[in-house]
């Protein structure tokens, strides 16, 4: 399929995006829906058959239904861990410690320690990022900011942990050593972690204490109190999900374990009806305190909050499926390739091509794997190991999925923290500043490790025989 053809349904998406979301201040669906009925017409005129539409649609909706039951699972966690006072318990707590200077760096080591143990940013957002999200709104942070500290932190630990589902895919399609990947993630990771922390530790000093509302803070403690049970006890149900993943119990099974602890705590320890535990599993926890800001943080979680990022997210994979099995998307990535003339140019390409993917498909696990398929080659014939490949990869995939509105991490991330991309993108400084690094990174040559002649000749005979 020719260029033009096949950038079509992603301009006309695009144009639709801007005038629905940027002008008319709507979802991000009708777009989609949009760009997807115009690459199923250009499909069709290149020959293929309705039938075969249909099976592409299908295809790319199957790739997205782990990250559906993850959402789904964090939506019934959120609903679960707010009724069992077990957010409360957290913000509670963390209003009484963290002080509003440090806090900024605080929640974003905390999302850091936590994501890396468990493996996923998603999750991490979805318990202790609508914590931290209370307990910085108390002290009168901006939620963009907030929020902000949160990504940087819940995607540092995504990244890096061996538990991490793009970590592992990223390694395994590109056939590198998960642990030399990670290795390999460290010279772009760690700088970019430590300039986030340094802009925390910034904009933090501007919320020290003589700055602070100490009468909101209080009168915050004491809805709480009134409202929950508070009690460091509680504090054991997250511990036992990040404990049974880090003792490498898949996610699905242990969010379901810290979902069913927080319903058991909405019965035994707060006093709830088993209705009302049901109901906050399904509609999400109700309450009336009185206190504007704790109602609108706590009327909030359950399967029902969810629908839309389950619905976006189903919309954008039947837009990305007919992109990627249609050919559209190859040929998009071949005109990058012709333009990769060195190996710095290479991996620059690889950057472009993984968030171009990400804007176009809506979805990281897709900004991963395509590219992946189409350098794999180029890499070798340029004479690159592999964890080149793989890092690039995690840099300009992974990290820069939460700068796209109608991506399923935008739209994931404004169901559970209730900021739009806009607002927090220039805050998510771990995810601004990596991808900087890795271009520096590939047009200096710094850390661009090559092939031997050896290991050229070992992958040629290996791949003579796959063949």
């Amino acid at each position: 399929m020719s260029l033009i053809w096949a950038l079509i349904p992603l301009f006309v998406m695009i144009a639709c995006m801007i005038v629905t979301v940027v002008i008319l201040k709507q979802g991000p669906h009708i777009p989609l829906i949009i760009g997807t009925s115009v690459a199923a017409l250009v499909a069709w005129k290149h020959g293929f058959k309705w039938n075969d539409i249909e099976e592409m649609m299908y295809k790319g909706i199957k790739l997205a239904l782990p990250a559906v039951v993850i959402i789904i699972l964090v939506g019934l966690t959120i609903g679960a861990w707010i009724g069992g006072g077990v957010v409360a318990t957290m913000i509670y707590y963390g209003l009484k410690i963290i002080t509003p200077a440090l806090f900024l760096v605080t929640i974003c080591i905390i999302c850091g320690v936590v994501s890396l143990a468990i493996g996923s940013s998603w999750s991490t957002m979805g318990t202790i990022g609508v914590a931290g999200m209370g307990i910085g709104l108390s002290m009168g942070i901006p939620a963009p900011i907030i929020a902000g500290a949160v990504i940087s932190g819940a995607y540092f630990g995504d990244k890096m942990s061996p538990l991490s589902d793009t970590t592992n895919l990223a390694a395994g399609l590109t056939d590198t050593d998960l642990f030399v990947h990670i290795r390999h993630m460290f010279y772009t990771t760690i700088p970019g972690l430590l300039i986030a922390l340094t802009v925390y530790g910034i904009l933090g000093l501007q919320y020290r204490n003589s700055n602070i509302d100490q009468e909101s803070i209080q009168q915050t403690i004491f809805m709480l109190e009134k409202s929950f049970v508070i009690s460091p006890w509680l504090l054991l149900i997250p511990v036992a999900v990040i404990v049974l993943v880090a003792t490498k119990v898949p996610a699905i099974p242990a969010l379901v374990v810290g979902i069913i602890l927080g319903s058991l705590a909405q019965v035994f320890v707060q006093g709830g009806s088993l209705s009302e535990a049901i109901g906050a599993l399904q509609s999400g926890f109700v309450i009336d305190t009185g206190n504007a800001m704790v109602d609108d943080l706590f009327n909030r979680g359950g399967l029902d909050s969810m629908m839309y990022t389950v619905s976006m997210t189903l919309v954008a994979m039947t837009f990305g499926g007919i992109l990627e099995y249609s050919g559209m998307l190859q040929s998009i990535m071949n005109q990058i390739l012709k333009a990769a003339k060195t190996a710095g140019s290479l991996i620059v390409s690889t950057l472009i091509a993984c968030f171009a993917t990400n804007a176009s498909c809506s979805e990281q696990y897709i900004s991963i794997v395509v590219p992946a398929r189409m350098f794999a080659t180029a890499y070798t014939k340029m004479g690159l190991k592999s964890k080149n490949l793989s890092r690039a990869l995690e840099d300009g995939g992974t990290l820069t999925s939460v700068f796209v509105p109608w991506n399923t991490c935008g739209v994931f991330i404004l169901g559970t923290l209730g900021v739009g991309t806009f607002e927090y993108a220039p805050y998510a400084v771990l995810n601004l500043v990596v991808p900087i690094i890795s271009v520096i990174y590939a047009l200096t040559g710094f850390t661009i490790q090559k092939l031997s002649a050896a290991e050229i000749v070992e992958i040629q005979n290996r791949k003579a025989i796959e063949a």
